[in-house]
């Protein structure tokens, strides 16, 4: 089976041969729910879904800073990608760039007050379109089962903080 099969766009119904429906299923609602929920943020927030990961992972660093090639890590995105996004949020004052006073090599991503205000705004109604869309759809079981279920996959548990 090739890999293009496992993706939403060559899917359409029951399409014999794939590993099966929850894998199709899962794979539509994380897109249509990402798409969804990074519109609204940049009607709103003038935010992506990506720049508010960002954000919230500044906002719960130490410092509201980490080293650049970290954040990469946590918001998945390869190093030049990150650079891009961050040459936005900067642009916008919403994060500063800061050297390494040991280490040349090394450079920070800072949260400023004005990224921090941005997160603090964005967030409740953020959680607000993660309730409508998400949340209220299952009961509180329902949720906790779910969220059992997800556990079980591989680095489920990588990035707890970044959930928003």
């Amino acid at each position: 089976m090739s890999s293009q099969v496992l993706t939403t766009q060559a899917v359409s119904g029951e399409t014999p041969g794939l590993p099966d429906t929850a894998w199709v299923r899962f794979l539509r609602a994380h897109a249509a729910l990402t798409r969804e929920l990074s519109s609204r943020l940049e009607v709103v927030h003038e935010l992506t879904l990506s720049d508010f990961d960002v954000l919230v992972q500044l906002y719960y660093a130490e410092g509201w800073r980490m080293r650049r090639i970290d954040l990469a890590r946590s918001v998945l995105l390869t190093a030049s990608g990150i650079t891009r996004l961050l040459d936005g949020l900067e642009a916008g004052g919403l994060v500063a760039k800061e050297r390494c006073d040991s280490d040349a090599r090394v450079t920070y991503a800072v949260l400023t007050k004005a990224g921090v205000r941005k997160m603090e705004e964005a967030r409740e109604s953020h959680l607000a379109d993660i309730e409508e869309l998400f949340g209220s759809r299952f009961s509180a079981q329902e949720r906790d089962q779910l969220a059992e279920l997800l556990g079980r996959l591989p680095l489920a548990h990588t990035s707890e903080q970044c959930s928003v």
